[in-house]
Protein backbone atom coordinates (compact mmCIF):
# COMPACT_ATOMS: atom_id res chain seq x y z
CA UNK A 1 0.00 0.00 0.00
CA UNK A 2 2.82 2.38 0.85
CA UNK A 3 4.59 1.56 -2.47
CA UNK A 4 1.69 2.48 -4.16
CA UNK A 5 0.93 5.65 -2.41
CA UNK A 6 4.83 6.59 -3.20
CA UNK A 7 4.32 5.80 -6.77
CA UNK A 8 1.26 7.34 -7.03
CA UNK A 9 2.76 10.45 -5.66
CA UNK A 10 6.09 10.50 -6.94
CA UNK A 11 4.65 10.29 -10.28
CA UNK A 12 1.20 12.45 -10.00
CA UNK A 13 -0.98 9.49 -11.17
CA UNK A 14 1.05 8.28 -13.51
CA UNK A 15 2.16 11.01 -15.46
CA UNK A 16 5.84 10.71 -14.76
CA UNK A 17 5.82 7.63 -16.87
CA UNK A 18 5.27 10.10 -20.41
CA UNK A 19 7.96 8.49 -22.84
CA UNK A 20 8.90 11.91 -23.45
CA UNK A 21 9.12 15.43 -21.33
CA UNK A 22 7.58 13.69 -18.34
CA UNK A 23 8.49 17.05 -16.52
CA UNK A 24 6.60 19.44 -18.96
CA UNK A 25 3.96 16.71 -18.44
CA UNK A 26 3.69 16.92 -15.15
CA UNK A 27 3.95 20.47 -15.14
CA UNK A 28 0.75 20.16 -17.57
CA UNK A 29 -0.82 17.94 -14.69
CA UNK A 30 -0.70 20.65 -12.37
CA UNK A 31 -1.71 23.39 -15.03
CA UNK A 32 -4.91 21.09 -15.48
CA UNK A 33 -5.62 21.34 -11.47
CA UNK A 34 -4.99 24.83 -11.50
CA UNK A 35 -7.72 25.30 -13.98
CA UNK A 36 -9.96 22.87 -12.02
CA UNK A 37 -9.16 24.96 -9.46
CA UNK A 38 -10.64 27.94 -10.77
CA UNK A 39 -13.74 26.41 -12.30
CA UNK A 40 -14.56 24.87 -9.03
CA UNK A 41 -14.17 28.66 -7.50
CA UNK A 42 -15.19 30.88 -10.76
CA UNK A 43 -15.66 34.08 -8.96
CA UNK A 44 -13.47 33.23 -5.44
CA UNK A 45 -15.95 34.95 -4.01
CA UNK A 46 -14.53 33.75 -0.22
CA UNK A 47 -10.77 34.17 -1.07
CA UNK A 48 -10.32 30.15 -1.13
CA UNK A 49 -8.26 29.78 -3.90
CA UNK A 50 -4.55 30.94 -2.06
CA UNK A 51 -5.27 29.26 0.45
CA UNK A 52 -6.41 25.96 -1.06
CA UNK A 53 -3.43 26.66 -3.76
CA UNK A 54 -0.83 26.76 -0.95
CA UNK A 55 -2.56 23.80 1.13
CA UNK A 56 -1.80 21.76 -1.92
CA UNK A 57 1.61 23.07 -2.16
CA UNK A 58 2.65 22.18 1.26
CA UNK A 59 0.84 18.84 1.27
CA UNK A 60 2.06 17.53 -1.84
CA UNK A 61 6.00 19.30 -0.68
CA UNK A 62 5.15 17.05 2.66
CA UNK A 63 4.34 13.66 0.84
CA UNK A 64 6.51 14.30 -1.80
CA UNK A 65 9.73 14.45 -0.17
CA UNK A 66 9.56 11.25 1.02
CA UNK A 67 8.30 10.39 -2.37
CA UNK A 68 11.11 11.33 -3.93
CA UNK A 69 13.42 9.53 -2.16
CA UNK A 70 11.11 6.30 -2.55
CA UNK A 71 11.39 7.09 -6.41
CA UNK A 72 15.15 7.70 -6.15
CA UNK A 73 15.51 4.23 -4.92
CA UNK A 74 12.80 2.44 -7.11
CA UNK A 75 14.64 3.65 -10.18
CA UNK A 76 18.28 3.51 -9.16
CA UNK A 77 19.18 7.01 -9.92
CA UNK A 78 19.35 10.87 -8.37
CA UNK A 79 16.15 12.98 -9.31
CA UNK A 80 14.60 10.42 -11.99
CA UNK A 81 12.40 11.33 -14.92
CA UNK A 82 9.48 9.39 -13.73
CA UNK A 83 9.28 11.45 -10.66
CA UNK A 84 7.09 14.72 -11.45
CA UNK A 85 5.46 15.51 -8.05
CA UNK A 86 8.21 18.41 -7.59
CA UNK A 87 7.04 19.93 -10.87
CA UNK A 88 3.53 20.31 -9.32
CA UNK A 89 4.58 21.95 -6.40
CA UNK A 90 6.48 24.14 -8.11
CA UNK A 91 3.85 25.29 -10.39
CA UNK A 92 1.46 25.16 -7.37
CA UNK A 93 3.72 27.85 -6.60
CA UNK A 94 4.36 30.14 -9.54
CA UNK A 95 0.56 30.45 -9.47
CA UNK A 96 -0.45 31.24 -6.02
CA UNK A 97 -1.41 34.73 -6.33
CA UNK A 98 -4.84 36.04 -4.98
CA UNK A 99 -7.37 34.61 -7.32
CA UNK A 100 -7.47 32.32 -9.90
CA UNK A 101 -5.95 32.52 -13.34
CA UNK A 102 -7.96 32.57 -16.60
CA UNK A 103 -6.33 30.27 -19.30
CA UNK A 104 -3.75 32.83 -20.10
CA UNK A 105 -2.49 33.68 -17.35
CA UNK A 106 -2.33 30.13 -16.13
CA UNK A 107 -0.64 28.90 -19.58
CA UNK A 108 2.08 32.05 -19.01
CA UNK A 109 2.86 30.84 -15.32
CA UNK A 110 3.33 27.33 -17.47
CA UNK A 111 6.17 28.21 -19.91
CA UNK A 112 7.28 31.02 -17.28
CA UNK A 113 8.01 27.66 -14.85
CA UNK A 114 8.87 25.49 -17.38
CA UNK A 115 11.55 27.83 -18.78
CA UNK A 116 12.74 28.10 -14.98
CA UNK A 117 12.77 24.86 -14.01
CA UNK A 118 15.16 24.23 -17.03
CA UNK A 119 17.78 27.03 -16.20
CA UNK A 120 17.61 26.66 -12.44
CA UNK A 121 18.16 29.97 -11.15
CA UNK A 122 20.31 30.78 -8.07
CA UNK A 123 20.26 28.43 -5.70
CA UNK A 124 18.08 25.73 -7.07
CA UNK A 125 21.04 24.20 -8.64
CA UNK A 126 22.70 23.81 -5.21
CA UNK A 127 19.89 22.83 -3.50
CA UNK A 128 19.11 19.89 -5.83
CA UNK A 129 22.32 18.60 -5.02
CA UNK A 130 20.87 17.88 -1.48
CA UNK A 131 20.07 14.22 -0.76
CA UNK A 132 16.93 11.93 -1.80
CA UNK A 133 13.32 13.87 -2.03
CA UNK A 134 14.40 16.74 -0.37
CA UNK A 135 16.40 17.88 -3.14
CA UNK A 136 13.98 16.44 -6.06
CA UNK A 137 11.72 19.16 -4.42
CA UNK A 138 13.75 22.16 -3.49
CA UNK A 139 14.90 23.46 -6.89
CA UNK A 140 11.50 23.08 -8.10
CA UNK A 141 10.22 25.49 -5.22
CA UNK A 142 12.98 28.05 -6.27
CA UNK A 143 11.72 27.46 -9.50
CA UNK A 144 8.07 28.40 -8.57
CA UNK A 145 9.42 31.04 -6.74
CA UNK A 146 10.95 33.04 -9.23
CA UNK A 147 8.52 32.21 -11.56
CA UNK A 148 5.72 33.63 -9.36
CA UNK A 149 7.92 36.95 -9.08
CA UNK A 150 7.92 37.39 -12.80
CA UNK A 151 3.67 36.46 -13.13
CA UNK A 152 3.24 39.10 -10.52
CA UNK A 153 5.65 41.52 -12.65
CA UNK A 154 3.36 40.45 -15.60
CA UNK A 155 0.15 40.95 -14.28
CA UNK A 156 1.43 44.62 -12.49
CA UNK A 157 2.45 45.46 -16.00
CA UNK A 158 -0.74 44.59 -17.30
CA UNK A 159 -3.16 45.75 -15.08
CA UNK A 160 -1.67 49.07 -14.75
Amino acid sequence: MMKTIAHLTATFFGLGHAPVASGTVGSAGALALVLALGWALPADRHGLYLPVVLVLAALLFAVGVPAGSWAERRYGRKDPSQCVVDEVVGYLIAVAWISPPGWAAALVAFLVFRGADIVKPYPARRLEALPGGLGILLDDVVAGLYSLVVMIGVRLFLTG
